[in-house]
């Protein structure tokens, strides 16, 4: 059976053959038309085949067995991937501008309209199905390579739309200056979804936390909360490529032995699987319960108990991530 990051490299390779195809259907669209607008969405297709091979290597390494010098696996190399294919795609939008901006100072007869928008159009269609499938499994992966390119085709596909809407209205209105003007509006949107990619690969390279995951998290251990769970705290999620790393100090009744302890932490990480699938790697440390713990916990029966429960304290994201253990007076 193929794990995650093997299936994450094996869908690029079909993003990436996909990429080279509408690349030199564009390629001919712009040959037959001459059409600035349509020669910006070839170029920005040739930042997907570079982009594609880029995050098709860095999946490549992401998929390798741990390792000596790689403890916690390769993952964060799809970090890089995204950031640099977010730069590539901002860069597309900056050439995309320039050239619009030339073919205003320097104006040439467009072409074979018609037959240039069924050949883009057919792209338009293939980058869309393409990027939402692979947005689909880079996201049930937690692959942000694959999100990244799947973003990349997306945008592709709306910046075409709009470029299919401009030639249209050159077709019919013999407006020139139309090609450039509808050039340069999806430029911006094309740098603007370079910068979102650009975002998130930092966030995860610099261990940003990703509250998302944390909610997600937290709402299932609420709602399988068990009595010998007295606290939670010094909760962090870190992100290796499609594996999440999550450790956390779970306090159990001080007078639990080893073998006690571990049965809790066993089954508290078995919500953390249940949620997260085979991508999740859990470290609980177990820490003994003090005094003033007394009050928040409503274990019956204690032997040891020194003052009288009051009230459960709700664990939230902000409360959990605290590297201080809760009390009434510290909640």
């Amino acid at each position: 059976m193929r794990t995650k990051p093997e299936l994450n490299y094996r869908l690029q390779k079909i993003v990436v053959t996909v990429a080279v195809v509408l690349f030199i259907l564009k390629i001919i669209a712009w040959w037959l038309t001459r059409s600035v607008a349509v020669l910006t969405d070839a170029l920005e297709s040739t930042v997907n085949v570079v982009a594609g091979f880029i995050s098709l290597y860095s999946l490549f390494v992401a998929a390798k067995p741990r390792d000596k010098e790689h403890p916690y696996g390769h993952g964060k190399a799809e970090f890089i991937s995204a950031a640099v294919e977010g730069s590539l795609v901002a860069m597309a939008g900056l050439v995309i501008i320039y050239e619009a901006i030339d073919n205003i100072l320097h104006p040439h007869i467009i072409q074979k309209l018609d037959t240039g928008m069924i050949i883009i159009g057919s792209t338009a269609i293939i980058n869309y199905l393409t990027g939402w499938y692979t947005i689909k499994i880079g996201t049930k992966n937690n692959s942000l390579a694959l999100v990244a390119s799947g973003k990349h085709l997306q945008s592709d596909t709306y910046s075409t739309i709009g470029i299919i809407g401009g030639m249209a209205l050159i077709f019919l209105t013999g407006w020139i200056w139309l090609d450039s003007a509808v050039a340069i509006a999806f430029a911006f949107f094309i740098i603007y979804t370079g910068y979102t990619i650009i975002r998130s690969s930092l966030a995860g390279i610099m261990d940003e936390a990703d509250y998302a995951l944390l909610d997600k998290l937290v709402s299932r251990i609420n709602e399988n909360r068990q009595e010998n769970w007295i606290d939670l705290h010094n909760l962090r999620i870190i992100k290796f490529g499609p594996v999440i790393h999550v450790d956390c100090h779970l306090t159990v009744p001080w007078f639990f032995n080893v073998h006690q302890a571990h049965k809790e932490i066993d089954a508290f990480s078995a919500i953390a699987r249940n949620e997260f699938g085979e991508s999740v790697e859990l470290f609980v440390h177990a820490d003994g319960c003090l005094d003033f713990s007394c009050k928040i916990c409503n274990k019956s029966n204690c032997t040891e108990r020194k003052h009288p429960f009051q009230k459960t304290i709700e664990w939230e994201v902000h409360n959990i991530s605290s590297n201080e253990k809760h009390s009434l007076g510290n909640s």
